[in-house]
């Protein structure tokens, strides 16, 4: 995968939730890594129609490996404005060159 396919900044963040005195919630993200990323949106080709069958992954990135940074389905992903909540984690080919990371949209429950 070329650096000319990989033309998206996406952020890779840990989610914190703290609660205050009253008990409100409040979330604040740790960024830990800001990355370029190849992003494919779910479509109709057969690698989507097998996922689809165990996941509710709707997007899809894919990312240089970097040995200091361990993506963990725990994580959030920022781009694009939305946050995007890990589903899974996939060294491409155990080769340790790339991540592939399929998410979906992280809408949280009011009230």
């Amino acid at each position: 995968m070329s650096f000319g396919k990989m033309n998206q900044i996406i952020q890779i963040a840990e989610t914190e939730v703290t609660t205050d005195a009253y008990g409100f919630n409040s979330v604040k993200d740790h960024i830990r890594a800001v990355v370029r990323a190849y992003v494919e949106y779910q479509r109709g080709t057969a690698r989507w129609s097998n996922l689809s069958a165990f996941s509710s992954a709707t997007i899809m990135f894919r990312f240089r490996y970097s040995p200091g940074i361990t993506v963990t389905p725990s994580m959030v992903i920022l781009f694009d404005g939305k946050r995007y909540r890990i589903t899974s984690v996939e060294d491409v080919q155990n080769r340790h060159m790339y991540i592939e990371v399929f998410a979906e949209i992280w809408e949280p429950k009011a009230g």
